[in-house]
């Protein structure tokens, strides 16, 4: 028989390994009657933005290259051996104008950091004939740094940071290419002596119908290209050269072209008007019924029926308006009882080849007045 001692020993141990054990307290708001509080979540950590690059924190200027066999060439461009009259100094990081020997004439400055144009940046080279500053910072220009470049023919300052058109451009100016600047300020007289301009680009800037005066394009007697599209226009500019022979207006907000504006313009053969706000009540019958017109852009905008053209017309571009049916008879420049003798002169028939009308209100099939009338058309999209 077991002694009770032995019934005893074990209750004994278990009593004191449960004297041992901490007791654990109730946390904060688990009692009986309070809500459980919830948890935080944890902030998520998102990557901080980086702070734009300050021209404190460019990349450092491009080693130089090898030595030139032009002891004048600078460190940091490359004179090509077989091209002795230009110097590439493009995508090397500058952040000015290096010194420009005297035998150059074409000159590579684009893709770099250049933020002005002081006035010694082309003192030595002075027969210059092309300079392609394309995509600098280039702020401010020196009134005196273009004016002493009498043979400069092509100058291209594209994607800078200019906020007017440079003063004292060279008279033999034949391209200014200014696109995707801040331009809002054209300086009075400004073109006034360059009879030899043939481009001029100021697309994608800030003009607005205020910039344009009656004189402002005075001077450009010979111009044949003038490109004012993406900008604020709400107008048609005024007194344009009447040379023109291209002129691009897209992506400006315009609405009206005044009665009888194109036909102080008889070389004008391609026009440019997609995206603007133009409507019917805005458009004069004959607006673009001129003679020499061969290529016409309207598309994107608010017509609703086809304008008159003119017989020599060759590309007609009306997608994407509120069109809603086409007459044949009715837009045909000449008379359709004309055209009953298929083999009549084809001097006579109207000369348009292609023919947009897609994202308009007409389902197919084509009418057949307007086949009769355009018989030489290769392509109508609807």
């Amino acid at each position: 028989m077991r002694s009770p001692l032995c019934w005893l020993l074990p209750l004994l141990i278990l009593a004191s390994v449960a004297q041992g054990q901490p007791t654990r307290r109730p946390r904060p708001g688990t009692g009986p009657g309070r809500r459980p509080r919830p948890r935080p979540r944890p902030t998520p950590s998102f990557p901080q933005p980086h702070e734009p690059a300050e021209p404190t924190d460019l990349p450092p200027p491009l080693p130089p290259g090898p030595p030139s066999i032009f002891p004048d060439c600078p460190r940091e461009c490359y004179c090509p051996p077989d091209f002795p009259s230009a110097l590439y100094c493009d995508s090397r990081n500058l952040r000015k104008v290096p010194v420009i020997p005297p035998r150059i004439h074409y000159l590579y400055l684009q893709n770099n950091f250049i933020t002005e144009l002081p006035v010694e940046s082309f003192q030595n080279a002075t027969g210059l004939r092309w300079i392609n500053l394309d995509n600098n910072r280039i702020r401010k220009i020196d009134q005196r740094v273009l004016e002493k470049l009498p043979g400069l023919v092509f100058l291209y300052m594209e994607k800078n940071q200019l906020e007017e058109v440079p003063s004292a451009l060279p008279q033999n100016l034949e391209q200014l290419r200014l696109s995707q600047n801040h331009i809002s300020r054209i300086p009075p007289g400004v073109f006034s002596k360059l009879e030899n301009l043939l481009l001029l680009d100021l697309q994608h800037n800030r003009l607005s119908d205020g910039v344009f005066k009656p004189d402002t394009f005075q001077g450009l007697k010979n111009l044949m290209q003038l490109n004012l599209a993406h900008n604020i226009l709400r107008k048609m500019p005024p007194r344009v050269p009447t040379a023109i022979h291209q002129l691009y207006l897209d992506s400006n907000k315009i609405e009206t072209i005044p009665n009888g504006y194109f036909k102080s313009f008889p070389n004008l053969a391609f026009i440019r008007l997609n995206y603007n706000k133009l409507t019917d009540r805005g458009l004069p019958k004959n607006s673009f019924n001129i003679s020499n017109l061969l290529v016409l852009h309207l598309s994107h905008n608010r017509i609703s029926s086809v304008p008159a053209i003119n017989n020599r017309l060759e590309h007609l571009y009306l997608n994407n308006n509120s069109i809603e049916k086409i007459n044949g008879t009715q837009i045909c420049p000449n008379d359709l009882v004309a055209f009953h003798d298929f083999s009549s002169d084809l001097e006579n028939v109207p000369h348009l080849r292609y023919l947009r009308l897609d994202g308009n209100y007409l389902k197919p099939p084509i009418p057949l007045d307007l086949m009769m009338c355009f018989r030489l058309l290769q392509s109508v999209v609807i």
